[in-house]
Order: structure tokens, then C-alpha cells, then sequence
């Protein structure tokens, strides 16, 4: 009976459901999708937009060249390779309904037969000379004669669509190799925004980097404010695009990306965030698009690289940690500290409050002084009265006595 009383009790739980239990962790699946902010645009660039339902799709075929250099390279090389194929296999097909019909593999062995095409004893000898021909190769084995003239239209076609074959596609090769993608890869963002105070203000502030040697020309910033609205007339407007102004003025959005620079944007009446504090910031579903453009020094091609911050990405009283120290005859930039931020001192409420605080600051020493000014000022018939009697040279001595004796007495009842 005592080890009885003694051994603790085991609560063992319900056994659920097997379809409870397949269920659960579906249910926790999406419980944490549903947590997680759906990104307009990622970190690495990519925009998160899917076309769907598009009816007209002959337009991509309009634009086939675009066409093929948006294609990945898998389907690009595909494609490359099959349509190189399907013309040597026609025109080797062509070649060899030519010697078929007019009777060349009839007279293989016969001396005295003059073929369309010397050596074109078959479907495999008529596909080589259809490569050689449009690749201009020229082994000099098998060679067209005089004698046919169908013969010698169809070497004219087949060398004039050859050249177009070949300009389209090495050129679409081309354009897809030297396309500006890859050099997006050097130019680099923070990983997080910060706000703090700047010259008195709150700014919201990111960094840019470039880790090539070969800078970019002509480069220049701009940032958007993804955010869904609702007009005053009730219409929702999803993913709302604000600009955010980063120097587009005073012409600080045009960069010289020679070592990393701090992009900031002053909070003022125009900013969107003119009326977000800490707290509100936290709540908001908003999302900031940064887009980095400029021309290629190597090649003079336009690069944009872009990246994107979310609410909870944006840290409220932090700074960016410097990263470029003077060594001997140079400067030296360090990409480990690039994205580190250290805590400061940042007022937590919004700009809009930290301006009408410092407006409440300063107006009752003027409102003060300006209201016992014109208390112990003179009426206006006796100021008239002063002023007819008195020289123009006169009038001003007596202001000024006037104004000096007011100001004394201020003093003086300032002390009492």
C-alpha cells in the first residue's frame, strides 16, 4: 500500500486519430505560411510574380529573339542544337530527292553519267554535303557540277538561309552570354535597413557595394515602397508602389560606387513614414524595393540589381558599422563588417512627433517675449501724436529708448 501511494501517477494522453495525426503536421505547415510575409521581391532580385491565364501567347512568338534569350539555358542549348539539325537534315534531304529524281544513284559506277553532285551515293552522303556546305567546310570529296542547274538554286538558298541561321542564333548566343545578369552578383545590399538620427532627423538607411574592380558607370539609386492601400473611396489598391525619395533632388541618387556607400532617405512631411514609430513599424506589412542601375564599364551594357527589405528587416536605432579605414597610400574597404550594425541612441516615436516636440520646445520663449512686448507697448493715437511732434531723426532715438526700456523691464520682472 505505500508503494503504492508513493509511485507517482502517469498521465498518459489520448492516443489521437491516425487522420488526426496526418493532419497535425499539415495544420502547423500552414499555421507557419501563414506567419511568414509573403516578398514582392527577394533578397537576391528575383521578382516574386507569376503570369497566369495569359490567352495571347502568339505576342512571344512576335518577339521570338526575346523569346529565346529569356529561355534558360537548357532549353536555349536545346533549341540551338535542334534547329542547326532540322536544317541539315532538309537540305540533306533536298540534296538527295535531287539525285534521286534525276537518276545519279541509278549510275553510281557509270563513268560517263555526270551527277548533280560528284560522290552523293546515298541519304548519309547527301546530309554531310548539306553540313559542308552550310558550315562552308569544303573537304573537296564531294563538290556540285555545272550540270545542274536545280542543283545550283538550291546551293544559292541553302547559303543564304544558312547565313540567316547562323547570324540568329551565334547572335542570340551572344546576347545570352554577355547578358549584365551575372555582374549584378558583385553589386551587393545590406542585409538590413536601419533608422536612426541623422544632422536632427530620423533617415532611413541602407548600403550598396560593389566588389568588382571595374566599377559602374553612370550609376544611380532608387527605392519604392510596396504597400496595399485603401482610397478614401473605399477601393483597395494591392501592393501600392510609393516612391521614396533618396536624394533625388539635391542629385545624391546618382552615386559614385567606387567603395561602399550608406543610401539615406530623410523622413520628412513627403516620406511615407512620416507618421510610423517603432511600435507601428513592427505591425506594418510594407515592403521597400531598392533598385541599383548603371552601364557595365567592360561592356557598356545597363545592369540593375535590386533587393528588397521587409518590415521586420528594417531595425529601428541602429547604425551601420564603418567599413573603410586609411592604410598606407590607400584606401582599404572591409566587406566582413559590411553588413554589421551597432545599437544608438533613437527616439522611438514617429517623425511626425519628434518634429511637433521640437516645435513645442521652442515656441513659448517667442510667444513669451512677443506677447509682453505688445502688452507694454504704446496706443496707437498716442504713438500718432508723438510721431507728428517729433523729427524724423527724433522718432527713431524714441523707438529705440522705447524698445530698450521695454527689454529692461522684461529683465527685470524675468528676475522678480
Amino acid at each position: 500500500m505505500e508503494q503504492d501511494v508513493e509511485s507517482p501517477a502517469i498521465v498518459r494522453q489520448p492516443k489521437l486519430p491516425k487522420q488526426a495525426r496526418e493532419d497535425l503536421p499539415k495544420q502547423l505547415a500552414e499555421t507557419d505560411r501563414a506567419k511568414k510575409v509573403q516578398r514582392y521581391v527577394q533578397k537576391d532580385g528575383k521578382c516574386n510574380v507569376h503570369h497566369g491565364n495569359v490567352r495571347e501567347t502568339y505576342r512571344y512568338l512576335t518577339d521570338i529573339f526575346t523569346t529565346l534569350v529569356d529561355l534558360k539555358w537548357r532549353f536555349n542549348l536545346f533549341i540551338f542544337v535542334l534547329v542547326y539539325t532540322v536544317t541539315w537534315l532538309f537540305f540533306g534531304f533536298m540534296w538527295w530527292l535531287i539525285a534521286y529524281l534525276r537518276g545519279d544513284l541509278d549510275h553510281i559506277a557509270d563513268g560517263h553519267w555526270t551527277p548533280c553532285v560528284n560522290n552523293l551515293n546515298g541519304f548519309v552522303s547527301a546530309f554531310l554535303f548539306s553540313i559542308e556546305t552550310e558550315t562552308t567546310i569544303g573537304y573537296g570529296y564531294r563538290v556540285i557540277t555545272d550540270k545542274c542547274p536545280e542543283g545550283i538554286v538550291l546551293l544559292l538558298v541553302q547559303s543564304v538561309l544558312g547565313s540567316i541561321v547562323n547570324a540568329f542564333m551565334v547572335g542570340c548566343m551572344f546576347v545570352k552570354i554577355s547578358q549584365p545578369k551575372k555582374r549584378a552578383e558583385t553589386l551587393v545590399f545590406s542585409t538590413n535597413a536601419v533608422i536612426s538620427m541623422r544632422d536632427g532627423r530620423l533617415c532611413l538607411m541602407f548600403r550598396v557595394g560593389d566588389l568588382r574592380n571595374s566599377h559602374i558607370v553612370e550609376a544611380s539609386i532608387r527605392a519604392k515602397l510596396i504597400k496595399s492601400k485603401q482610397t478614401k473611396e473605399g477601393e483597395f489598391i494591392p501592393l501600392n508602389q510609393t516612391d521614396i525619395n533618396v536624394g533625388y533632388n539635391t542629385g545624391d541618387d546618382r552615386l559614385f560606387l567606387v567603395s561602399p556607400l550608406i543610401i539615406c532617405h530623410e523622413i520628412n512631411q513627403n516620406s511615407p513614414f512620416w507618421e510610423i514609430s517603432q511600435a507601428h513599424l513592427a505591425k506594418e506589412e510594407l515592403e521597400i524595393v531598392v533598385i541599383l542601375e548603371g552601364m557595365v564599364e567592360a561592356t557598356g551594357m545597363t545592369c540593375q540589381a535590386r533587393s528588397s527589405y521587409i518590415s521586420s528587416e528594417i531595425k529601428w536605432g541602429y547604425r551601420f558599422t564603418p567599413v573603410l579605414t586609411l592604410e598606407d597610400g590607400f584606401y582599404e574597404v572591409d566587406y566582413n563588417s559590411f553588413h554589421d550594425i551597432y545599437e544608438t541612441n533613437t527616439p522611438t516615436c514617429s517623425a511626425k512627433e519628434l518634429a511637433d516636440m521640437t516645435n513645442r520646445a521652442r515656441l513659448p520663449l517667442t510667444w513669451s517675449l512677443a506677447s509682453k512686448l505688445s502688452q507694454q507697448g504704446l496706443p496707437e493715437s498716442e504713438q500718432e501724436g508723438q510721431e507728428s511732434k517729433t523729427s524724423p531723426d527724433d522718432e527713431g532715438k524714441s523707438q529705440q529708448t522705447e524698445r530698450n526700456g521695454d527689454i529692461a523691464n522684461l529683465e527685470s520682472e524675468s528676475k522678480v
